[in-house]
């Protein structure tokens, strides 16, 4: 589908049910997400790499005794802002208690949200998202970067900001006990 047919159908004010609808429909795996200013990203769909990272991940939280309700893969969650309501779909999300059933879960409960970068999109973590996650009072935001380390930054949010707590290799962060790193189930 060219971009000039996506535009002709694309609404003025895309909701957070229009989100759902192009994500359900993509033939192709894109993630479509909203800032809650309302500007559109359309992330490519996750390569080998990108799922080998977050199933590494998944399962290293799982074995750790994290209920599988409570860890999971590409869930809609609410960002909501000044200026409406965004929805983000994290790569990863770690709940006190499992959400609510819904696409767009609300983030009361999320503790953490786990992102692994896509190519040509750092500045959507390292800026947009990394503000959005603190804005929402997210606790923590993990960023995994796709160098030859897959270098994971975890941020712990203090006050109404993000610092970062540690930066290291996911191979050292998978050989620890993610109670050092997160609150425990």
């Amino acid at each position: 589908m060219s971009a000039e047919t996506v535009g002709r159908y694309m609404p003025a004010v895309v909701t957070l049910g229009d989100l759902a609808a192009m994500n359900a429909a993509d033939p192709n795996g894109h993630r479509y997400e909203t800032s809650p200013e309302g500007v559109l990203s359309v992330m490519p769909p996750p390569d080998s790499e990108h799922a080998m990272i977050a199933s590494r991940v998944f399962a290293w939280l799982i074995m750790a005794g994290w209920p599988a309700e409570q860890v999971l893969q590409a869930a809609g969650i609410r960002i909501t802002g000044p200026a409406g309501d965004g929805g983000r779909i994290p790569d990863l999300t770690v709940w006190r208690k499992p959400p609510p059933r819904g696409v767009w879960s609300a983030t009361d409960g999320l503790l953490a949200v786990v992102e692994i970068v896509s190519p040509g999109s750092e500045a959507m973590y390292s800026v947009t998202k990394v503000r959005e996650y603190a804005s929402a009072g997210i606790g923590q935001y993990w960023v995994v970067e796709r160098d030859s380390r897959q270098t994971v930054t975890l941020h712990r949010l203090v006050g109404d900001a993000y610092q970062e707590q540690a930066r290291m290799p996911l191979s050292w962060l998978l050989q620890t006990a993610p109670g050092e790193h997160l609150d425990t189930p």
